[in-house]
């Protein structure tokens, strides 16, 4: 199979024997050459990921979605707003007025968590950075993994009818088409929102990127072979509940965590350990559910919590068990 990455490897290997000089079979070759490549790697996928899915963002706008789900009920609602909130935007910054958004137009409560899962634990950066550092199959698991959990998580807050614990002014606020005009965009003005948003996303994650593969890098070139393997391996029961937790309050630093994370693969940690724990850095940050708690009253966001958390514990047992 042909390694597309092979030129950047060829750089890295350049530049880490023969720029720099360093002596191979070395820890600090290997950290050496493991900061380059991924650096390289993580900022061409995130380049071209970010475009893709911001260029075909000018067409889901969250009009646009609010008008598709809108008082829509069944299973195949979630598994839609789960779909849309992979290529729609979700941030903390933006979970209130997408939130009102959504209840005010009809959406039922459901529906709009399912939106609401997904659109932040799959999103473009952290789906690049990924493929770049772990590779297309575990990145791939992590994308449905994601979408699941959003259709079981937006399905059972649909079951427990919790419409009352949304507080009272969301359902009298009247938000209007914020993306008036954008139908009628031409392609090279789709084309500078992608590439305007590349710019915006890029400068808000470089050091991130950098001080994760940094560390990475050290970890992968100087940490014992197995290391990880003898204290959060697949033995250890609390293994997953534990990085859950050590995820929750990490949601800034997110992609600087996962080169972190594929070093950690690297030395023995489990993938569905690993998996876990960006599902909880992604999902359950204390950033977002400090925002949330301005439109959900504490009983909501508990069972939104208690959701995520037990699924996403479940998602990597599961897949500790069949990786």
């Amino acid at each position: 199979m042909v390694d597309i990455f092979y030129p950047l490897q060829w750089i890295a290997d350049k530049l880490t024997y023969e720029v720099f000089k360093i002596a191979p079979d070395t820890h600090l070759a290997a950290s050496v050459n493991f900061i380059i490549y991924d650096v390289l790697k993580i900022f061409l996928l995130l380049a071209v990921m970010i475009f893709v899915v911001s260029y075909i963002r000018t067409y889901v706008t969250p009009e646009k979605t609010r008008k598709i789900l809108g008082g829509r009920t069944g299973l195949q609602y979630h598994l839609l707003a789960s779909m849309l909130g992979v290529v729609t935007p979700f941030c903390s910054c933006s979970s209130v007025p997408l939130f009102i958004g959504f209840v005010e137009s009809g959406i039922p409560l459901g529906v709009t968590f399912s939106f609401l899962i997904t659109s932040p634990l799959v999103n473009e950066a952290a789906v690049a950075a990924l493929w770049a550092t772990i590779g297309l199959k575990v990145t791939l698991i992590y994308i449905v993994s994601g979408v699941v959990l959003g259709v079981f998580g937006g399905y059972l807050i649909g079951l427990l009818k919790m419409e009352k614990y949304v507080a009272d002014f969301v359902y009298n606020i009247k938000v209007g088409d914020q993306n008036r005009g954008q139908e009628s965009l031409k392609i090279n003005e789709r084309a500078a929102i992608a590439y305007d948003n590349v710019k915006e996303i890029v400068e808000k994650v470089w050091i991130y990127i950098i001080i994760g593969v940094t560390l990475g890098g050290i970890f992968h070139g100087y940490a014992p072979e197995g290391i990880l393997a003898q204290y959060a391996g697949k033995d250890n029961l609390l293994a997953v509940p534990i990085a859950v937790v050590i995820g929750v309050p990490l949601y800034s630093n997110v992609m600087g965590m996962i080169p972190i994370v594929e070093s950690l693969i690297g030395k023995g940690l489990p993938v569905g350990t690993a998996l876990a724990f960006l599902m909880a850095v992604t999902a359950l940050s204390l950033p977002e559910m400090i925002i949330l708690k301005k439109v959900l009253k504490k009983e909501l966001i508990g069972a939104f919590v208690l959701i995520v958390t037990v699924s996403i514990i479940f998602t990597g047992y599961l897949f500790n068990i069949i990786l």
